[in-house]
């Protein structure tokens, strides 16, 4: 099983931009299907993006995020560009051992603690 470390979160005004990343531990990273998700204070934590073969996208940042995987260093990003006082929240990278990625929060099991992102209007 990977262990999941974020970095990259900050406060940023509106309309910059920030890069997370997420580290993964363990031999096995490509075989992972790997998830953004965030959460809000007083919100449910919602689906940001996934990569597995292929980028999914929640449609509120469709267009301005961008998800990537470097197999190699066994790391996953979120470009996060034209950000949003609404895109405040603490950005959690997740995993799951499968071929395809999901959308829910459940079909997850291994999270990284999370990096908070503050945008300022």
């Amino acid at each position: 099983q990977v262990q999941l470390v974020e970095s990259g979160g900050g406060l940023v005004q509106a309309g910059g931009s920030l890069k997370l990343s997420c580290a993964a531990s363990g031999r096995t990273f490509s075989s992972y299907a790997m998830g953004w998700f965030r959460q809000a204070p007083g919100k449910e934590r919602e689906f940001v993006a996934a990569i597995s073969r292929g980028t999914y996208y929640a449609n509120s940042v469709k267009g301005r995020f961008t998800i990537s995987r470097d197999d190699a260093k066994n790391t996953v990003y979120l470009q996060m560009n034209s950000l949003k006082p609404e895109d405040t929240a603490v950005y959690y990278c997740a995993a799951r051992m499968a071929s395809f990625p999901a959308l829910t929060s459940e079909a997850y099991d291994t999270w990284g603690q999370g990096t908070q992102v503050t945008v300022s209007s």
